[in-house]
């Protein structure tokens, strides 16, 4: 039983990770397959082929994205980006909603934003119990005159879907910056702490 057991064991670990990303992979491409609606009939790839080819939809959305991208950077694009903005923001709830969307957007996707750009250590939910979190900003506004020391806004994520999470405000100076990389600290919350980050060459091993 003990070598059954074994083999069973081994046998997810190495199933379950593959089966996991082909899921993924194949959700992601089924999606932007929906892409492929906006062209006409004859332009679709399945009418021109005869048959169904996946992945299509990837190609035409990193298209789009680096047209629009590309239009969006010129003096003209740019222009015509903010008529747009403000004829949204001229439309009741949609504006609200937009305005919010892109307050995100902008901070999230900015070269210029720090936006989870930095992971920290920080004593959550309780004074001794550590996890990991990300820099989001700094608190502004009416909140910031409550504030008297040196605030920062960090989002503390869920384990093992790190998707959702909990926005606090903490002293600057209780947190613990990292010196590793947004991915591998996401590794680490997504694995439960069983992937474990290695060690910075720069400080010396614990023996």
């Amino acid at each position: 039983m003990s070598a059954l057991r074994k083999w069973l064991l081994t046998g997810l670990l190495v199933i379950v990770p593959g089966v996991i990303t082909a899921w993924v992979l194949h959700w992601i491409v089924t999606t932007l397959d929906q892409t492929l609606q906006i062209l006409p009939n004859a332009w679709h790839p399945d009418r021109l082929l005869g048959f169904h080819v996946p992945g299509f939809g990837v190609l035409l959305t990193l298209a789009i994205l680096l047209i629009v991208g590309a239009v969006a950077s010129n003096f003209a694009g740019r222009k015509l980006v903010q008529w747009g903005d403000a004829l949204v923001h001229r439309i009741p709830v949609v504006r609200s909603i937009y305005s919010s969307v892109k307050q995100v957007s902008d901070t999230l996707f900015s070269e210029s934003g720090n936006a989870f750009r930095t992971a920290v250590l920080v004593q959550w939910p309780r004074e001794g119990v550590w996890t990991i979190a990300f820099i989001t900003g700094s608190p502004g506004g009416e909140i910031s005159s409550y504030l008297r020391d040196e605030f920062v806004s960090v989002y503390v994520p869920t384990t093992p879907n790190p998707t959702g999470g909990y926005f606090v405000m903490v002293r600057k100076s209780e947190c613990v910056e990292l010196d590793m990389s947004v991915d591998t600290a996401l590794k680490y919350i997504v694995s439960m702490g069983v992937v474990s980050p290695a060690a910075p060459a720069s400080l010396p091993s614990n023996k």
